[in-house]
């Protein structure tokens, strides 16, 4: 079992930064593929970035391509997804999540997930 609890979220007006941070208990950490969803009201979860076990291979939604990066501190057992020029859009409650294999953006595929940190840009 493996438990996840993610901070960092805030208010930020737009243009401005934020790190999230993904703290996972365990020691299995670095065996799972890594994912960032998010979820405002009333929509439906969705597929932000994903990285593998290493980081070594990452993927991103169009929508914060060149915007955020997902990386991850296995000695640490963290995950982070630093956000910069952050829209009014991008308002919503965010997720981390690991699965086994292979990372996918697929929310149905991953095995455990935190609880969400809520992030909110001001225009």
């Amino acid at each position: 079992q493996v438990q996840l609890v993610e901070s960092g979220g805030g208010l930020v007006q737009a243009g401005g930064s934020l790190r999230l941070s993904c703290a996972a208990s365990g020691r299995t950490f670095s065996s799972y593929s890594m994912g960032w969803f998010r979820q405002a009201p009333g929509k439906e979860r969705e597929f932000v970035a994903s990285a593998d076990s290493s980081a070594t291979y990452t993927y991103y939604a169009d929508f914060v391509k060149g915007r955020f990066t997902i990386s991850r501190e296995n000695a640490k057992n963290t995950g982070y997804l630093q956000m910069i020029s952050l829209k009014p859009e991008d308002t919503a409650v965010y997720f981390c999540a690991l699965k086994r294999g292979a990372t996918a953006a697929n929310p149905s595929t991953y095995d455990y997930w935190g609880q969400g940190t809520q992030v909110t840009v001001s225009s």
